[in-house]
């Protein structure tokens, strides 16, 4: 369901309605209208929409030239035509580049044979109320009327919309239904729209049954609101480049072949599903450990790197460059460089540097240059800034981003190639218990790479419950944390549209966590579309807590996780299981590279 606001000028207002995950925003050029935006309105207004809303100029009998001259001058996308303009006029303004929406005024005697004529003209067409005036009306129409439309153009509806209409359209249906145009119902004042309440309204219409297609990045990059890329102009050749080529290469039959083949006899796939006793008697439930700490170079990043390395090597490039937190990521890019003979630079935090320097020995040893990031709190972000910028000026090279983030299509691409987590264990579970699914998936989040993987073939099965474990680092109000979905904000950050921590002002917040792979200020738009919609629930570990459940771990279990799957074992102490509950519970990566960490404050 699409969702335009109609009758903006008002620069305050736009603002705060651009964050919200608005499809079209619309602005009236008829002087007659009470939300006219004038004849001195600021081009300049337009550029602090986002892209991915559509921008929608609508006219009422204006002749082409003058709707083009505004059209081109506002930096249109749609044209809205709202009076008695002919379908050569529509065709006349199509065939100029801009999409073009058709309005007509509906009541009982409306003779829809006269569309017709307008179907190969128009992309969509706009139901409003019959009135003196050209609309605006805030009057509905009945609309059992439209029983009566069986053309092939999609419509929006309009006509007086408001909060007290959310179970009226959830009960319309139509095939040809497109979305809502809203307007007169929400306004505060001519031109000024109630902001909560449209952000209301738009939860309230959207909130449907879940389905994995709700997942689904769309053409676009977005997952829900969340998502998109957001670069500068330099870098867009990059990014098209990858865009335009990823699908064609994952889906290729070479790709699956070669990527098979090396996840089989290189990665070590599938790694073993183990059921842990002590920890399922400790916490009254069936615990299974995802054993990804068992995979060659001893973490799940190797999934990702594996697919991307085969993704550079059929797109022709020789260098490639990434960037690192805990430094498995670092770790698995440095090997897969290696096993392919290309050059590898990785960035990372001169902090992570210092406690991870196990993995930075590792990726030196494999032949990659280790450069430290020393801006800002010289962690994560940092390193993934210093990394965009080596691409910026080397467009060449192949940026081989290790989480959920990043523009699109990193994101869905990382997810794709991470999906064998949750494939393996639907195999796995359906051989150990006869179900493939569980009761509860849980998995550690920083930009949330593992995380997504172990989610992916569950995300439409709504009876097994997601559970998201943060960073608190010293508590969630310390100011010394890294829990994004519990504090954050919906904000932008090193090109896409997520939640993300940041001051009044909007600048990004320094992060905090023990763990080098959580410190991150942001999550994946994934993991913000899924805290939204509430598909999966986010809890926050500090510390402390992820210290002593690894602690726990390696006593009872023999096993010593990375501190970022040590967040995740925390959540099983703030989870209440039946004893009949299955638990799967990702277990990301391997303690070796913590054990300075570990060492300094057990003892």
């Amino acid at each position: 369901m699409k969702i335009k606001v109609c009758g903006l000028r008002d620069k305050n207002n736009l603002k705060d309605l651009s964050v919200l995950p608005l499809d079209y925003m619309g602005f009236i050029f008829y002087s007659k209208s009470a939300r006219f935006v004038g004849d001195d309105f600021d081009a300049e207004i337009m550029k602090m929409i986002p892209s991915q809303i559509r921008k929608v100029g609508v006219f009422v009998n204006e002749t082409v030239p003058r709707v083009l001259e505004l059209a081109n001058k506002y930096q249109l996308d749609v044209v809205q035509l709202h009076g008695d303009e002919s379908p050569k006029m529509c065709k006349t303004i199509q065939d100029s580049g801009f999409e073009v929406f058709k309005a007509f005024q509906l009541n009982e005697d409306f003779q829809f044979e006269q569309l017709d004529k307008y179907h190969k003209t128009c992309d969509h067409f706009l139901f409003d109320t019959k009135s003196a005036a050209y609309g605006g009306s805030g009057k509905k129409f009945n609309w059992q009327i439209l029983e009566k439309y069986k053309g092939e153009t999609d419509f929006f509806l309009s006509g007086g919309i408001g909060m007290e209409d959310v179970e009226a359209v959830k009960a319309f249906q139509h095939p040809q239904l497109y979305g809502l145009d809203v307007n007169s119902g929400f306004e505060e004042s001519p031109a000024v729209k109630n902001v909560v309440l449209v952000k209301e309204f738009l939860k309230s219409v959207r909130k449907t049954k879940m389905s994995k297609q709700k997942y689904a990045v769309n053409d676009r990059g977005y997952y829900g609101q969340f998502g998109g890329a957001f670069i500068p102009e330099m870098l867009r050749a990059n990014v098209d480049e990858l865009r335009e080529n990823y699908l064609k290469i994952i889906n290729s039959d070479q790709f699956q072949k070669d990527y098979k083949r090396l996840l089989d006899n290189y990665v070590g796939r599938p790694t073993p599903l183990t059921k842990v006793e002590s920890l399922s008697k400790r916490y009254g439930a069936n615990i299974y450990l995802k054993r990804e700490d068992l995979t060659h170079t001893g973490a799940h990043k190797i999934n990702n790197t594996i697919g991307q390395i085969l993704i550079a090597k059929y797109m022709g490039k020789t260098r490639i460059i990434a960037e690192t937190g805990a430094g498995q990521h670092g770790v698995a890019t440095a090997t897969v460089c290696a096993l392919f003979g290309l050059e590898c630079v990785v960035y990372m935090g001169a902090l992570d540097v210092e406690r991870q320097a196990p993995n930075v020995a590792r990726m030196k040893m494999l032949g990659a240059k280790v450069v430290p990031a020393i801006s800002g709190n010289k962690t994560l972000k940092d390193a993934t800034n210093e990394a965009i910028r080596d691409w910026i000026a080397n467009p060449h090279s192949f940026y081989l981003i290790g989480s959920v983030v990043g523009p699109h299509p990193y994101p869905d691409m990382v997810t794709r190639l991470q999906s064998v987590i949750s494939k393996e264990i639907r195999e796995q579970l359906t051989l150990e218990t006869g179900n493939p699914n569980p009761d509860y998936v849980i998995a550690c989040v920083g930009g949330g790479s593992n995380a997504a993987g172990a989610f992916y073939h569950y995300l439409d099965e709504e009876k097994v419950k997601l559970v998201a474990v943060e960073a608190s680092g010293m508590g969630v109000e310390s100011g010394e944390t890294a829990a994004t979905i519990t504090l954050g904000n919906i904000g932008f950050i090193h090109g896409s549209k997520t939640m993300l921590m940041q001051d009044e002002d909007g600048q990004i917040t320094e992060p905090y966590s023990i763990s080098a792979g959580l410190d991150y200020p942001g999550v994946g738009p994934l993991h913000a579309h899924l805290a939204e919609s509430e598909r999966a629930e986010f809890l926050s570990v500090t510390d402390q807590e992820a210290l002593d459940a690894a602690k726990t771990l390696a006593l009872s279990e023999g096993i010593i996780p990375a501190l970022e799957s040590a967040h995740a074992l925390a959540a099983l102490e703030k989870i209440k299981f039946k004893k009949e509950d299955v638990v799967v519970l990702n277990l990301s990566g391997r303690g070796d590279k913590d054990m300075e960490t570990y060492m300094k404050h057990f003892n």
